[in-house]
Formats: C-alpha cells, sequence, structure tokens
C-alpha cells in the first residue's frame, strides 16, 4: 500500500488521469436507472487523496478547468441568459433560487446556538453545501480565521451528491415526459400561384401577407429559376418555392397561394443549383444574415442553416456561428465564389480564436477582481462568477469588431467538458485528506449538519420551481444546478433533463446566486458577531 501511495504522491499527471478514468468508470455504473456520469470524478478524487494527501495537483489546475468550463457556458447561452432573465419565468427561477440560497443560510446560522458549532465553521458548512469556493474567500476574509474551511470541506461532497440524489428522487416520483427535442428540418413546398389576389402585386407586398415562419427561396416563371428580388411583380402560374420549419405553416401557405407541384424547380439545375458550404471564413462567422454582402456578380438565396442537429430559417437576425452548413442556391458558376465567401473549410470548424478566446477570459477575470462596495460591509469581488458574466455578456454581443467571442459548438462541448473534469478531479484530490481527517475528529454531526443546509437549499429551490412557480421541469433542473453551484449537479441534470433548458438555467441563476451567497455570508458574520 505505501508503493502506491508513493507513485500516486510521486507522479501528480498520472494520479490526475487515473482519477479521472477511473470516476468516469464509476460514473457509467447504471443502478436501477441512477448514475452519477462526471460527479463521480469528483467521488473517485475525494477517495484517491485520502489514500494519497500529497497526490492533489497545484489548485490553479482546477480553477483554470472551471474557468474553461464557465466560459464555454457563458459564451453559448449568453442570447438566452439575457432573454430569460427578462421573462417572467426567469424572474420565477431566480426568486427560487434566491429563497432556495437564504433558507439554507438560515438554517446554518441556526446550528451555531443549537449545536454549538462556532460562526466559521457553520457559515463553512453553508458555503460547502452550496459548494461555493468564492463564498468560503468571503467568509476567511470577513472572520479572518480557516475554521470555515474544516466545515466546507465536510459539507463539499454531499454538497455535490445531495442535489444529484434529490434529482433522482424527483424524476423517479413525478415521472416527467421529457423527450431530448426532435432535430428540426426544413420542409419545402413548391407551389404554384393561383390566387388572382397577388397576381400584378410586388414581392415585397407578398412577403408580409405570407403566414409567419415561411420564405420564398425561388421563384420559377417560363421554364427558368430564378432568385426573387424586391422589384419582382408576381403573376398567376408562377412556381415559389416556399421554406419553413412546420408542415403546419406550408400547408397554410399552400391554402394561401394556389396548389402544389411536385418538384420541378429542384430537378431543373440549370439556372440554379442548391448545395451546402461550410461557415469558417473570420469575417463572415459572427455576422447576421441580413449583414452578409456577396460579391456585386452574385445572386444566391440562402434556404437553411443548419447548426449542430437542427435547420434554422434563414431570418434576417439570425447570427452566423463557426461551423453552420449553410444551404445556398445559385448559378452553378457561381459555386465557388460562394464557397470561398463562406470559407467552406471542416477543419476550421473546430478551430478555437485564442486570441478572442485570450481576451474574454481575462477581461472576465479582472471583472472578477473588481471590488463592489456594500454598504455596512465593505468591498467584495465576484471572483468567477465574474468571468461568467462577461461571457454571457460576450455571448450575446457575439462579435465585436474583428473579435469573434464564440465558438465552434463542437469545440464548446469538448473545451468546457475537459474543463469539469479537470475541476472535479482536482477539488477532488485536494479536498480528501482534510475530508477524511474532519469526519474523523467530528464523527457524522459535521455531515449531518452539511446534509441538512445542503437539503434546504434544494428542497425550497425544488418546491418554489416546481409547485409555487409551476415552471417546466428541465428548467427547474437548471434552477436547483444554478442555486447549488457545481458544474457536477449541471451534467446530471442534463442527463435527466435531455434539453438545452438545464444549461440555460444553470447560467441565468448561477451568478446571481455567487452573488447573493457571499452577501449573506458577510452579513451573517456582521450580524452573529463572528
Amino acid at each position: 500500500m505505501d508503493e502506491i501511495r508513493l507513485l500516486l504522491e510521486n507522479q501528480v499527471l498520472f494520479t490526475l488521469f487515473l482519477t479521472i478514468a477511473l470516476g468516469y468508470l464509476v460514473g457509467e455504473i447504471n443502478i436501477k436507472g441512477f448514475s452519477l456520469g462526471s460527479g463521480a470524478v469528483l467521488f473517485v478524487g475525494l477517495a484517491v487523496g485520502g489514500l494519497a494527501p500529497k497526490a492533489a495537483p497545484p489548485a490553479l489546475l482546477g480553477t483554470l478547468g472551471l474557468l474553461l468550463f464557465l466560459y464555454g457556458v457563458g459564451v453559448q447561452y449568453g442570447a438566452q441568459f439575457f432573454k430569460g432573465l427578462t421573462s417572467a419565468d426567469g424572474l420565477k427561477a431566480n426568486a427560487a433560487a434566491a429563497l432556495g440560497v437564504i433558507g439554507a443560510g438560515f438554517v446554518a446560522m441556526a446550528l451555531a446556538p443549537l449545536a454549538g458549532i462556532r460562526v466559521d465553521e457553520t457559515l463553512g458548512l453553508f458555503a460547502g453545501s452550496g459548494t461555493s469556493t468564492a463564498t468560503l474567500q468571503a467568509i476567511i476574509a470577513a472572520l479572518k480565521t480557516d475554521g470555515a474551511a474544516v466545515g466546507y470541506s465536510v459539507a463539499y461532497p454531499f454538497g455535490v451528491a445531495g442535489p444529484i440524489l434529490c434529482m433522482y428522487a424527483l424524476n423517479a416520483w413525478l415521472k416527467p415526459r421529457i423527450e431530448p427535442p426532435a432535430a428540426q428540418q426544413i420542409e419545402t413546398a413548391e407551389i404554384v400561384l393561383r390566387n388572382p389576389g397577388f397576381s400584378g402585386a410586388g414581392f415585397t407586398e407578398l412577403a408580409t401577407k405570407l403566414p409567419a415562419g415561411v420564405a420564398i427561396a425561388a421563384v420559377r416563371r417560363k421554364g427558368h429559376n430564378f432568385i426573387p428580388s424586391e422589384k419582382l411583380v408576381l403573376e398567376l402560374g408562377d412556381a415559389l418555392l416556399a421554406t419553413a420549419t412546420s408542415k403546419t405553416v406550408l400547408e397554410a401557405t399552400v391554402a394561401l397561394l394556389g396548389e402544389v407541384q411536385t418538384g420541378i424547380i429542384a430537378k431543373d439545375r440549370q439556372d440554379l443549383d442548391y448545395f451546402r458550404v461550410f461557415v469558417s471564413r473570420p469575417v463572415v462567422v459572427g455576422r447576421t444574415v441580413a449583414e452578409l454582402v456577396f460579391p456585386a456578380d452574385v445572386e444566391c438565396s440562402i434556404i437553411q442553416i443548419r447548426r449542430g442537429d437542427s435547420d434554422l430559417m434563414p431570418s434576417p437576425e439570425l447570427v452566423l456561428e463557426s461551423g453552420d452548413r449553410v444551404g445556398v442556391l445559385v448559378h452553378r458558376s457561381k459555386i465557388k465564389v460562394v464557397r470561398a465567401f463562406f470559407g467552406d473549410s471542416i477543419k476550421g470548424t473546430a478551430d478555437l480564436r485564442f486570441i478572442s478566446m485570450g481576451i474574454g477570459a481575462a477581461l472576465g477575470l479582472l471583472v472578477g477582481l473588481i471590488p463592489l462596495p456594500v454598504p455596512g460591509l465593505g468591498r467584495l469581488t465576484l471572483g468567477l462568477a465574474g468571468l461568467l458574466l462577461l461571457a454571457l455578456v460576450l455571448g450575446k454581443v457575439r462579435r465585436t469588431g474583428p473579435f469573434v467571442w464564440t465558438m465552434p459548438l463542437s469545440a464548446n462541448l469538448v473545451l468546457r467538458n475537459f474543463g469539469l473534469t479537470i475541476f472535479l478531479a482536482q477539488v477532488g484530490l485536494a479536498s480528501g485528506p482534510k475530508f477524511f481527517a474532519t469526519v474523523g475528529s467530528t464523527g457524522v454531526s459535521y455531515l449531518l449538519y452539511g446534509a441538512i443546509i445542503a437539503l434546504t437549499l434544494v428542497l425550497v429551490t425544488a418546491v418554489f420551481c416546481l409547485w409555487v412557480f409551476r415552471l417546466p421541469f428541465d428548467t427547474a433542473m437548471g434552477v436547483i444546478s444554478g442555486a447549488t453551484g457545481n458544474p457536477a449537479i449541471l451534467a446530471f441534470a442534463s442527463r435527466v433533463a435531455p434539453t438545452d433548458r438545464p444549461d440555460i438555467g444553470y447560467a441565468m441563476i448561477f451568478p446571481s446566486m455567487t452573488i447573493l451567497k457571499i452577501l449573506f455570508v458577510q452579513i451573517a458574520a456582521v450580524v452573529m458577531g463572528g
């Protein structure tokens, strides 16, 4: 056993990746539908850290992993975050999470007189139950003691395991019907204009009378296909190529205009040809469809934009991202020109723009260092929550001059999942020795206190999300993840509810709840006479 311990302590990188491998193996163990997923890396890290106390890699490595995760989440969901934050559901989500955090905080404060726990240790239990390192740092700065680290180290593992178990129990109890979102597909229809009300009408007038969500990509007249322009005057007998993501919308369009014909426009490629091209050219990425300026001699129509596994309608305000596949109608002689315009490089769609990423992350870290004055409490900083806030802003802006802040979706997923894994492994290895030492000296009492605080946080948030505000189940899982804070909880939530709502809910809640936790412990330290 000593030989194994020495190997683990002397070969830190070996230990790190062994922990990751074992963590994912344990995470794949499925017991009646329950599995830990990537969260198991943390618990394997605790066990390995307890066995080899000096095997932990530097804390900076874990911070880097968390930075990559938070930055990736921010730049991907920035637009949805700000849209959701001003919505009725967004306000309800923040209110539910705030009530959960405050409720857990009051339980922690009550433990000091009831259980005879020191102020710094009980606030440390609160920080660990909410898995918030920034809160722990705020307690240490406010009380000038290290007792908070003891409570934090004991409560932290249950702060991860407790919410995961609660989510599993809620899912088993409520049995919500959550289907993975079906990949959205573009539907097309060739419609022969028979409605005399549109004879002689301009194309712009037609566009204003079409059902919402439908577009006309091409027109066929007298045996030739062409791209419609604003100056086009419609004639009875024109064939219109209509596109939409809904068959119902297309049926309504057919009923409005005329009758369906079978694939004549699609088969005749002498004037217009259809092909797909990858978006990879830097000057195109981050631009809206309306901002695209094709070469003067090129007339083309964008029919669809495929992102991930879904087709998107090319609305004027839609922002192009690296890796998008654009379906284009254009004359065959201009295909090479259009390919060059978009870039059409598969390799380019996986490239990270490290200049933009470096500037964005550096600015986010600076935001986290800005001291914010709080009356009666002094100044506080946001830490990595500031980084997430700025990343969300950059995700909404998407592009500033030559800087494209977003990443290709595939690269974003790989980067943030890798960062999450490194963070969990480092934290587990570093926390293992203190966790087992504290449990050995205090018995199960501190574990019980940490569990009570964590359960209060989760259950209060869940009750208000699901039964008071009646938010969708997948949104509620994201809100609980953001209120508790640990990325491993979010990873499990995404397994329970396989939509993008958990990620959006997490991004919408995490920054504000981190600030609330910091404010709460600083106020509690003053009130409790710490």
